[in-house]
């Protein structure tokens, strides 16, 4: 039990809820029972999904939850999905499809994250919804999604404080389904991550050769399942799990026969990318890189390791200690309710291919129907061990049929190309209109909007949310009120403000004087006003000989520029440099600001960046650089 709690990755999890939209009935033991009843309905309508798929880490399973406070008594589980993100999105469809199959029920489902169908949806979701008023307010009714809004009165308080209650929202949604259907943009957002289901489940997967011992063979010819817990266990090994990987006791590489393994893409991944060398002593050893069965050597080589480790954490089983819970009555129950689902497609009793789907029926009313309501659970160990134990091995058998299986399939999705890297975040970004390139080329840009933009950005009062984009310049000039800048001058100076020169407020201590009333009355001394205009020129004396001043464009520069002259050539920064009076000339601020923007916004090479989130934040949208060699000022003109 150890092995298989290190290897559920606890902080990704999905949990899910069914309710019982009407009230009926309200007597508790009899709605206990009609919720159980829906239990064995659901899973048996949807065995023949459930039934085959390779889960990561642990499978959809539901169970009867009893009322606990605000939560009435429903059915639901949770779901600890580990990497492969696939698994959170089927059960997403599960649960849609539950719904639409069951209207009767409406469904919640939540992950580590919170409410995540919204986070999916986040750029198309209304104003006033917000992670602290989400709870109880998103459901799958009918096979949709919906959203229940604030209420009227509520709109016009703190959207953060309104919150609602489970029962109160089931009746809500019972009365107005309707009403609360999410908006087409946010419904679509979701559809696109279930796009392909249930179709999809066999895209997940890829079979590949391997060379396996034969024990692991006829296991995983019985539990296919199985392959995720011994992929795990290998790709979350420790120097003590490889230790009972020195000697082999159950699976000895003498034993090993060529086989066709069914992995999920996820698994798979995980096992090409592991580097690993066996031990010498376990008698694994790999051919050279060049041999052509090589990768099936060495994927074997790792699926043995791991299905040694799993089982070197459990006791053997002695053999009297078989287990029948197939013989009871709810595997009976659940197997007539099959039937007449049509689970096994009209086949004869004791066909092929109805043992075979007889058996995937067994293991998954193992694991989803009768785990999840036992207190004694086997291992993947465990069941490995047992089947050893009770499975008949013909490595003879084995070794002849390794002439007819099907061929390897093709891996290159392991590698992605640009283009399709491109391909799928452009799909991830949902569609966009399609602009002709004549029109980009002809759509004239107006700069200005930058500074513009930027300027309103700078003056925006932000609240204590942050600082808020403004998506539309302000309608109502900024006021500043004069008088009251006058007369704090006047306060701190000990002079009129016609006295002062634009130096006199250029430190940062002015500015801090500007807000300050401690000192209201006291003017400064006619020496300390000096030691400041002194300490003002020593620090322009020591900025002259840098090149700071140089890195601004001046409005000197520009007009130079636009008169088809340069400053720089016609005078030498040496000359400059030794003036005891620079020229002091004003800097173009708006020039500058473009300037560099665009600069970073060229260096992202089309990627996102500050420069573009920033603009593209405030309602600026520039076009792809063509001209690298086109400066600020000629654009702005």
């Amino acid at each position: 039990m150890d092995g298989e709690k290190k290897m559920v990755v606890v902080e990704n999890f999905v949990e899910y809820h069914l309710f019982l939209v009407s009230e009926e009935p309200s007597d508790p033991e009899q709605r206990k029972q009609i919720l159980k009843q829906y239990i064995e309905r659901i899973l048996a309508t949807f065995a023949p999904f459930l039934a085959p798929y390779i889960w990561q880490n642990q499978p959809f399973n539901l169970r009867y939850k009893s009322k606990k406070g605000n939560t009435p008594a429903h059915i639901g589980g949770i779901t600890y999905f580990g990497d492969n993100i696939e698994d959170e999105w089927f059960i997403v469809y599960l649960i849609q499809e539950i719904t639409k199959q069951f209207p009767e029920l409406a469904a919640r489902i939540e992950d580590n994250d919170g409410e995540f169908l919204l986070i999916e949806a986040a750029d198309f979701l209304p104003k006033w919804l917000n992670p602290e008023n989400s709870s109880n307010r998103v459901f799958f009714y009918h096979g949709k999604l919906c959203i229940i809004p604030l209420r009227q009165t509520d709109e016009k308080r703190n959207h953060s404080a309104t919150n609602i209650d489970l029962t109160q929202a089931l009746a809500l949604l019972s009365a107005h389904s309707d009403k609360f259907l999410a908006a087409d943009s946010v419904s679509k957002a979701v559809r696109r991550r279930l796009e392909g289901y249930p179709d999809k489940i066999k895209d997940s997967l890829h079979r590949a050769h391997c060379f396996v011992p034969a024990g692991i063979a006829a296991v995983l010819r019985e539990r296919p399942h199985l392959i995720s817990a011994a992929i795990q266990a290998f790709y979350l090994r420790d120097p003590i799990d490889l230790k009972a990987c020195r000697v082999f006791h159950n699976f000895p590489s003498e034993t090993r026969v060529l086989t066709l393994v069914t992995f999920t893409k996820c698994l798979y991944a995980q096992l090409m990318q592991q580097k690993f060398q066996p031990d010498r002593r376990s008698g694994y050893t790999l051919p050279a890189i060049s041999h052509p069965q090589y990768k099936a050597h060495e994927l074997g080589m790792k699926l043995a390791h791991g299905f040694e480790i799993l089982c070197s954490k459990c006791p053997r089983p002695s053999s009297d200690s078989k287990r029948c819970p197939l013989q009871s009555p709810l595997w009976t129950g659940f197997l007539n309710t099959l039937k007449k689902n049509d689970y096994f497609k009209g086949e004869m009793e004791g066909s092929a291919l109805y043992c075979e789907l007889l058996k995937k029926a067994e293991i998954y009313f193992q694991q989803s129907v009768l785990r999840p309501e036992s207190s004694v659970t086997e291992s993947p160990g465990e069941q490995v061990l047992c089947l050893l134990n009770t499975l008949s091995i013909n490595i003879e058998e084995m070794k002849r049929n390794e002439g007819n299986l099907p061929p390897d399939e093709d891996d290159s999705w392991l590698n992605i190309s640009p283009e399709t890297l491109e391909q799928i975040l452009q799909e991830a970004a949902g569609p966009m209109e399609s602009v002709p390139a004549s029109a980009i080329s002809e759509q004239k840009y107006d700069l200005s909007e930058v500074t513009e933009s930027m300027k309103a950005f700078i003056s925006k009062v932000s609240s204590h949310e942050g600082a808020e984009v403004p998506w539309e310049l302000p309608e109502t000039p900024i006021t500043f009120d004069l008088d009251s800048f006058k007369r704090a001058l006047q306060k701190i100076l000990g002079s009129s403000p016609e006295e002062l020169d634009s130096d006199d407020l250029d430190s940062e201590e002015d500015f801090e004087l500007l807000d300050s009333d401690e000192d209201e009355g006291i003017p400064p001394t006619s020496e300390a006003l000096g030691s400041l205009r002194s300490y003002m020129d020593v620090m322009d004396q020591e900025l002259a000989q840098t090149n700071i001043g140089k890195s601004f464009t001046t409005k000197t520069k520009r007009q130079s520029a636009e008169a088809g002259t340069s400053t720089t050539d016609q005078v030498n920064p040496e000359e400059d440099l030794s003036t005891e009076e620079p020229c002091f000339a004003p800097v173009d601020v708006d020039l500058n600001l473009v300037t560099n923007l665009l600069e970073s916004y060229s260096s992202q090479a089309g990627l996102a960046g500050p420069a573009s989130n920033l603009l593209q934040s405030m309602g600026v949208h520039l076009p792809d650089n063509t001209d690298h060699n086109t400066p600020a000022d000629t654009i702005l003109h």
